[in-house]
């Protein structure tokens, strides 16, 4: 959190759902976002896409990949992501 708090431009955070110290990833995507708004998140995950979804949808800018995928599937989405 602390690299958000710089000025640093971070275009997209990507982030696994499960993670270890307490938080999971879509309560980091969820403070990223109260820092920088428009914050495009992609989040992967071995769990079904469902896991990270709030009220049965994910706002604008976020995506949900799941395990295992093939890199290129893995680049476009991230092109995509860039691109909305």
């Amino acid at each position: 959190m602390n690299l958000l708090q710089t000025e640093s431009s971070i275009a997209l955070l990507v982030t696994d759902v499960g993670l270890p110290g307490g938080m999971n990833g879509r309560q980091v995507a969820d403070a990223a976002r109260a820092l920088s708004p428009d914050l495009r998140v992609l989040f992967v995950t071995g769990y079904a896409e469902t896991a990270v979804m709030s009220h049965g949808h994910l706002p604008a800018g976020m995506q949900v990949l799941t395990k295992p995928f093939e890199m290129q599937v893995f680049s476009q989405r991230i092109e995509t992501l860039l691109k909305s």
